[in-house]
């Protein structure tokens, strides 16, 4: 993908350049109309690249580094679970396919602890020889490649689709002038448990005192669980020579030039039965097992972006643009949802979307996180939203921050924002989708009895008053329930008002839409009143707001949430002078080359924390996207146009990480702001579908889209700043298909 991502020319060709792209397998585009560049006849990089998407055109830069690095090595997802890789050339670690768990054993939590098949050379390990290894994601593998003492190593990852098994095939050339015997090790361990209980702790749940036995079955090594019914089949491809209960081991003479391949594969199943019969399955389909899992996802790629399609109950519209800075983004925010799909074994629900993999809380979704993608969701897969809200309806939503799909139970403290993130759920459901009967519909309470949707949502938007303070603002009490680590970020804060101010709009305008003009009237009036209080808590001059304590005294914060928070709701409601010096203290203090900092350097709170999800170290993965649309929201589409560029770097490293430290913070990671690890003290996970936030900003910041849950669809583009002729087709807007352009919305006559 040199053409668009930059990749280093030192880089072997792994994938096609520009112009010898191959084509996709048949299966890829079987039963998809109209499915994509490939059956389109366009044949340039570029023209593909800016329709749908490939794994190629997905993949990211080559990213080198040693073990000991501040880096976060890419993950990979089948959907049924994720798997990391390790800083080791063939080693892999948190696999986990839920309610299975094979994850950091306690005490304590090292980079080693679940790690599997790390790799040893005549009987050395790799990685204590520090070389530089190169790693690459795509959406259906990982490549790795490094050199040791004349050795050529490479080797691919894969999750098949459809299996609890992680396959790593490694290829190993002699680069010397002499015959050479090799000895090819992997290093294994496991703490493989089945669970349905314990998936409400951050690290998933794990055995660290499974049982090792030989498997003369597989020439592999077979790990039992001694507290639950998994197992954990490890073995190679072809048998190791020699197996050990830590340790399988393949030789083999190589003369000058020649190669070998070796895959480790590593399954986990209920019973040793059940693990040899997948592994056999596996063994005699090696090959063709790697070709099917690229052709599974170009095909899952074509069908997020195509009209009926047989993987989701919605899709995306397609973005068709000569600016590679709104193709990266975009198609980051779509990788974003669809990389977060899980159909969970035992889960409550058929199919969720999560929030984090692979280290951190695999089977939860966050109400915030699900709400900043819910443009994406509610297009791409509106029926599976509509679950998960109908679930959360079910709850105290003031009870908890996430939800375990396993248990279906609410995890955690609360968080502040669940009431706001609800009530933008129903709206963007409702809007997209015209299912304005769903409102009427009665779902279970979380007393127990019968509640329609609107009144649930209702509910939402007036729970402010329960916390109402003695100023008439709400106050949403300690840090932990915000931001967790910005100490002076508390009780009445300006972002969180703003949004109430919102909540109560948007609960009226659905109360309007059902008739119930008489019940909406007075919450448009609380929502004046709000705005009118929310006033007192902004800094003027200054570009930002305080907070409020109990006993009256003001607190200047300068946080991007305050910031995103009050112009995504209230944009309008702010004067002239207020958006000119709002957008000036994004610029100013905020803003990097190619990302930004949550909180200003300036901001007394910044010695409390380092982490880079909320701190002045970097910023959580929806914060760009959500000022970037905010800046479109004031006008200001000219200080967006400057940023993207940057920020599309980001992407070169693959999905967009739970956090990126800012610019000068650490160095740059190809040519973007690094991707945060999950190491002590950053706490950040690889990846996060917050990120699907990015498709809200093309859709409605961009293209400036206003979708009205009434029926009517207009539009006001910024887009021409960038590229006068980009456009969105195949837009789905209440059971109609429009054409974006910079002109405006146009209905289409049938899919593009």
């Amino acid at each position: 993908a040199r053409s668009v991502r930059g990749i280093d020319d030192a880089w072997p060709v792994v994938f096609p350049p520009p112009g010898r792209h191959r084509k996709p397998p048949a299966a890829a585009c079987a039963g998809l109309a109209q499915a994509g560049a490939f059956c389109k006849g366009r044949t340039t990089f570029a023209e593909q690249a800016s329709l749908i998407p490939t794994v190629d055109h997905l993949a990211s830069a080559p990213l080198t580094h040693h073990l000991g690095y501040l880096f976060s090595p890419p993950a990979l997802t089948n959907f049924l679970g994720s798997v990391q890789v390790a800083v080791d050339v063939a080693g892999v670690r948190s696999l986990n396919f839920p309610p299975f768990g094979s994850s950091d054993a306690f005490p304590p939590v090292t980079w080693a602890d679940s790690m599997s098949g790390a790799l040893f050379l005549d009987g050395r390990y790799v990685a204590a020889q520090s070389p530089a290894i190169r790693f690459q994601w795509r959406p259906d593998r990982v490549r790795r490649e490094a050199e040791v003492d004349g050795w050529a190593i490479r080797s691919d990852t894969i999750l098949p689709f459809s299996t609890r098994a992680c396959l790593v095939r490694v290829h190993i050339e002699n680069r010397t002038g002499r015959t050479r015997r090799l000895r090819l090790g992997f290093g294994i361990k496991a703490t493989v448990t089945s669970n349905l209980a314990d998936w409400d702790d951050a690290i998933a749940p794990a055995e660290s005192d499974n049982e090792a036995q030989m498997d003369p079955a597989s020439g592999g090594v077979l790990f039992s669980a001694r507290h639950s019914r998994a197992v954990s089949l490890q073995a190679t491809l072809p048998a190791a020579d020699r197996a050990e209960p830590l340790r399988l081991e393949v030789e083999r003479s190589l003369s000058p030039g020649a190669a070998a391949t070796v895959t480790f594969v590593h399954v986990i199943e209920t019973t040793a039965a059940a693990a040899r019969d997948s592994f056999a399955s596996l063994a005699t389909r090696i090959d063709a097992v790697f070709d099917a899992t690229e052709a599974e996802w170009n095909h899952e790629l074509a069908a997020a972006f195509t009209p009926g399609n047989d993987r989701f109950s919605g899709h995306l519209p397609r973005l068709e643009t000569n600016d590679p800075s709104l193709t990266s983004l975009y198609h980051a925010g779509v990788l974003a949802a669809v990389y977060f799909k899980r159909e969970l074994a035992h889960a409550v629900l058929p199919r969720v979307y999560t929030t984090l993999m692979p280290r951190y809380w695999p089977t939860l979704t966050w109400l915030w996180d699900y709400q900043l993608g819910s443009v994406a969701h509610a297009l791409l897969d509106p029926e599976v939203m509509r679950a998960q809200i109908e679930h959360w309806i079910g709850w105290d939503v003031q009870s908890f921050m996430a939800t375990d799909w396993l248990t279906g139970r609410g995890v955690g403290h609360w968080y502040a924002v669940n009431d706001h993130a609800m009530v933008r759920l129903v709206g963007d459901y409702v809007r997209w989708s015209g299912d304005r009967a769903w409102l009427d519909r009665r779902v279970e309470g979380p007393d127990g009895s019968a509640c329609r949707v609107i009144d649930a949502t209702v509910g939402y938007a007036e729970a402010w008053r329960r916390r109402r303070s003695a100023h008439g603002l709400a106050d949403y009490g300690s840090m932990s329930n915000l931001l967790e680590c910005v100490p002076t970020y508390a009780h009445e804060v300006a972002g969180l008002n703003a949004a109430n101010v919102a909540n109560l709009r948007e609960a009226a305008d659905l109360l309007t839409l059902r008739g119930a003009v008489e019940a909406a009237a007075p919450l448009r009036s609380e929502a004046e009143q709000l705005l009118g209080r929310l006033a007192e808590l902004y800094v003027a001059g200054a570009g930002h707001w305080a907070t409020r304590r109990p006993d009256g005294s003001r607190v200047p914060v300068r946080h991007c949430v305050d910031w995103l928070w009050t112009v995504n709701n209230i944009a309008a409601d702010l004067d002239a002078d207020q958006q000119r010096e709002i957008a000036d203290f994004f610029a100013a203090e905020l803003r990097t080359d190619s990302w930004m900092r949550a909180l200003s350097a300036s901001d007394p709170a910044a010695v409390y924390d380092v982490r880079p999800d909320h701190q002045w170290s970097g910023a959580f993965a929806a914060w760009p996207a959500e000022v970037a649309t905010g800046l479109c929201r004031i006008g200001r589409v000219d200080l967006v146009a400057a940023w993207l560029p940057g920020l599309a770097r980001v992407t070169r490293q693959g999905p967009i990480g739970q956090a990126h430290f800012a610019d000068g913070v650490v160095a740059s990671e190809a040519g973007g702001a690094r991707k945060a690890p999950s190491d002590f003290p950053y706490l950040t996970d690889w990846a996060c579908s917050a990120a699907a936030a990015w498709v809200r900003f093309i859709v409605e910041g961009m293209f400036g889209v206003a979708a009205a849950a009434g029926g009517a669809l207009e539009a006001r583009p910024l887009v021409d700043v960038l590229d006068a002729d980009a456009r969105l087709v195949n837009l789905p807007f209440q059971g109609r298909l429009y054409r974006i352009t910079a002109r405006g919305a146009a209905v289409q006559d049938g899919p593009e």
